[in-house]
């Protein structure tokens, strides 16, 4: 099962926020990257990602999981972009801050650290076990 990370600008769409949306969850839209709309055509339902705070805070905050695979985006007036649904998992007790990531020598080769500007990035297992580690998940 592959593993995402998922940024947002928490003024705009905040951990909080999708926390709020219970298991209903919410839709992600707005992708307008190749790179990262075939990361969202990749996904399948029940895969997890990290919920990251871009812009203020750059911080992984949390985990998500797919609720429903990518269908059109309605705002893409092009029909090339697509969307997901997510639902909030849980909290990281530990938020896990971009220094962290980029001063772990595990975590050298993470997209965050090489393509940091990626909205929608895919995680290696080993990736995902030392965020949650990092994050106070063990």
């Amino acid at each position: 099962m592959a593993h995402w990370l998922f940024k947002s600008e928490p003024d705009v769409w905040s951990w909080a926020m999708q926390a709020a949306a219970g298991d209903k969850g919410t839709h992600w839209d707005g992708v307008r990257n190749h790179l990262a709309k075939k990361h969202l055509i990749a996904m399948k339902v029940g895969e997890r990602g990290f919920f990251y705070h871009s812009n203020k805070g750059k911080e992984i905050v949390g985990i998500v999981e797919v609720i429903r695979e990518a269908y059109p985006d309605p705002k893409d007036l092009s029909g090339r972009f697509v969307m997901v649904d997510l639902k909030a998992v849980e909290p990281l007790p530990k938020p896990v801050s971009l220094e962290t990531i980029r001063s772990e020598p595990r975590l050298a080769g993470m997209v965050l650290v090489n393509n940091s500007r990626l909205s929608v990035q895919p995680v290696t297992e080993a990736e995902w076990a030392v965020i949650r580690e990092l994050g106070g998940l063990g």
